[in-house]
């Protein structure tokens, strides 16, 4: 727990977790972790961890064939959130649930990507929003917070048809630290998809912030991610600049009480409301939409 002071009812949802158990309460728990306690800082670390696969020059490869980030990035950025949302806002073994894993299943069934790829992509998806929250936010996760995100990232997993997935977090961080030690490599596709993504980022910020949205992104990464997505070396006092505000929003965030209602992501691409099978690459909606997802 980080010292200082703090709301009187702040520790709430924290307390009440703890009471909870990590395979039985997975859902619940994921939820007030990703919706309640940390939701911005769960958005920003998924947002680094997708960064992360494009160090892996196979999987931008076939980013950077398809052109969804250069043409329809917004969309694709939208149906990504989206996703994540109906697979855990009715639990993920619900029928909402297994509705959203069918659609993804189908979505990825266009596309030839290998067992390994699905593991990494995966252990992103935990280890950026638990690493980013362990710097940035306003408490450390409880140890049967990891292990309910590890329990439903398995079963995300399962529901995916990947084989071989780790069962703890600790399990991830070593799947994923391994896979970039054998696999970061520039390429310059890397850079393209990088870029792409980076234009998404300032194309969904606040006005106030998008002209240093590329330059504060770039500040957070890792020396081996920088490296590998070939984005310029930032100055270190800007980037320590960034890492201590983040560190003060935190401070300042513990004076605050707990949220009451669940965050919700506000779709831009669909101002009038969506449905499953409005979310994939607008290529394959046709093909996608033949059957019911």
């Amino acid at each position: 727990m980080r010292s200082g002071l703090h709301h009187p009812r702040r520790f709430e949802i924290r307390d009440h977790v703890r009471t909870l158990d990590a395979e039985r309460d997975r859902d619940e728990i994921t939820w007030l972790v990703s919706r309640h306690e940390f939701p911005w800082d769960y958005t920003q670390g998924t947002g680094i961890a997708f960064l992360r696969d494009y160090g892996i020059p196979t999987i931008s490869a076939l980013l950077d064939r398809t052109g969804e980030f250069e043409h329809a990035g917004v969309k694709r950025y939208d149906d990504t959130l989206l996703v994540a949302e109906e697979a855990s806002v009715e639990s993920i073994d619900s029928a909402r649930g297994h509705a959203t894993l069918r659609r993804l299943n189908r979505i990825h069934g266009h596309y030839d990507i290998p067992d390994d790829e699905f593991r990494f992509v995966l252990a992103t998806t935990i280890v950026g929003p638990v690493e980013w929250i362990r710097a940035y936010g306003w408490r450390d996760l409880e140890p049967v917070e990891r292990q309910a995100l590890a329990n439903l990232t398995t079963r995300f997993g399962e529901l995916m048809g990947i084989k071989g997935l780790p069962t703890t977090y600790e399990g991830y961080l070593a799947l994923l630290r391994d896979y970039e030690a054998e696999r970061f490599e520039f390429t310059e596709a890397n850079r393209r998809v990088t870029e792409a993504t980076l234009r998404i980022a300032a194309a969904v910020a606040p006005a106030p912030l998008r002209p240093l949205t590329r330059r504060v992104t770039i500040a957070l990464m890792d020396e081996p991610l920088r490296i590998a997505l070939g984005m310029p070396e930032q100055p270190a006092w800007f980037v320590s600049a960034v890492r201590r505000g983040l560190r003060a929003r935190a401070r300042l965030l513990r004076l605050a009480p707990p949220r009451r209602t669940a965050y919700h992501h506000r779709p831009t691409t669909y101002p009038h409301g969506y449905t499953l099978r409005d979310i994939g690459p607008t290529s394959m909606l046709d093909d996608l939409n033949r059957s019911t997802p």
